[in-house]
């Protein structure tokens, strides 16, 4: 095998690769043993008709496809191995030549690593971060644990906002009944947007044992498309109204939400947990802050083929985080009503900034001479043992260190520059 490369505009490569015409043979070869059991010609049983033969009937390209298949893939890798680019996309192949006895050839185009021209990134000023606990922070954060707390009492009232009520409905479009449109038992929360616009609002008012006629209209993007834009009735039964009780405020509280005998000991433990917590928040928000600043300030070339590969991985990892919570990327379409495309081009405008900030850390890196230590991965490995809850060995065995050792000085180069940042 042979690798010729050619550089191309906009940091991208064409990688020219020769196979061996014996290897294309051999491949041929092989697809043929594949496949001869399926292979029927008059005068031969199955599996024993000659791969000369065959090729003489059909055409000496009928296991050309499958050869190259085969081929490609490894050689492939052998050429991008060989020719030391820093490839940052998938490769676009096409077969040049594909000849019996003559040596066969594809071509792989694909993206670099672009180079990046820092800018300033020592140093630079971002508005001020707010980390002080307010009052009025604390008071959500003990209504939060109010509403952890609280329980549902029936009330012999009307149903208002942010009640719960429980219905049967049956809709219609038309006089005619519709899927998904039955219910009965539904525990519904008066003002929390779950259903249909507009059918909420329409039981404010309603109390147990009332029958209620709600009028909406579907939304025009309604993931069942033979139902958007369409009137539609429900007739409600309300059979309760109920309504959160919510605890007081006082030792009491303290003593069943904390290990506190009092209110004030609570408050202040409370207090620190925020403070610990706006202050992770805040750092966050710094180096944010400081990354949009360097970022701008850089310049770089992107390939469009690198942006493309970023968002697939982002989509595959979505994927896989649906599957964890047991749905399919299909169930996510169907009920969302979008398209393959249209995720992915939500997604691009990160995929595109994940590339520019990794590739100005990296360059960030390069500049400042920034080094991690065996001793620094280990004491990673080690945290992260720690907090899978695994022996460290196995963590050395899933982990590629080098590629740690390059995210590590990535994270390094940014504390750097957050350190250095001055806040206004």
């Amino acid at each position: 095998m042979s690798v010729q490369v050619e550089k191309l505009e906009n940091n991208m490569a064409k990688l020219t690769i020769e196979v061996a015409a014996e290897e294309f043979v051999a491949a041929t070869t092989k697809a043929y043993n594949k496949n001869k059991n399926q292979i029927s010609v008059p005068g031969f049983r199955k599996g024993k008709v000659p791969q000369a033969m065959v090729e003489k009937m059909y055409g000496a390209s009928m296991f050309y496809e499958e050869a190259a298949n085969d081929l490609i893939p490894g050689a492939y890798e052998a050429a991008a191995k060989e020719s030391g680019l820093d490839i940052t996309s998938y490769p676009e192949i096409d077969v040049v030549q594909m000849e019996k006895g003559k040596n066969f050839i594809f071509t792989a185009e694909v993206a670099l690593r672009p180079e990046v021209e820092l800018g300033a990134y020592k140093g630079v000023e971002i508005e001020k971060v707010i980390t002080e606990v307010t009052d009025e922070d604390m008071e959500e954060e003990i209504k939060k644990v109010q509403e952890q707390n609280s329980r549902e009492v029936t009330v012999e009232r009307a149903a208002e906002n942010g009640d719960t009520v429980m219905i049967d409905y049956a809709g219609s479009v038309d006089g005619v009944a519709f899927d998904g449109g039955t219910a009965e038992g539904q525990a519904l929360v008066l003002g929390s947007g779950t259903f249909i616009p507009g059918f909420e609002e329409q039981l404010i008012g309603a109390a147990a044992g009332a029958d209620v006629d709600v009028n909406v209209t579907f939304p025009e993007e309604y993931h069942a498309k033979d139902l958007a834009g369409k009137a539609a009735l429900f007739k409600v039964k309300v059979h309760e109204v109920k309504t959160k009780e919510y605890p007081e405020v006082d030792d009491e509280f303290a003593q069943d939400v904390s290990d506190f005998e009092t209110l004030a000991e609570y408050k202040e433990d409370l207090k620190k947990r925020l403070e610990e917590r706006k202050a992770e928040t805040a750092k966050a928000e710094r180096q944010q802050k400081v990354m949009n600043i360097v970022v701008e300030n850089a310049k770089m070339d992107i390939p469009e083929a690198m942006v493309k590969k970023s968002t697939d991985d982002m989509m595959n990892q979505y994927a896989q985080d649906l599957a964890a919570q047991g749905l399919s990327m299909d169930i996510y379409f169907q009920y969302t009503g979008m398209t393959p495309q249209q995720l992915a081009e939500q997604m691009k405008p990160q995929a595109l900034a994940n590339i520019k900030n990794r590739l100005v850390l990296d360059a960030i890196a390069a500049a400042e001479n920034v080094e991690i230590t065996d001793e620094e991965i280990e004491a990673e490995i080690k945290r992260l043992a720690e907090t899978w809850k695994m022996e460290a060995d196995k963590v050395r065995e899933y982990m590629d260190v080098d590629l740690m050792r390059k995210d590590m000085s990535a994270q390094k180069a940014l504390d750097m520059i957050t350190d250095a940042a001055v806040e206004k």
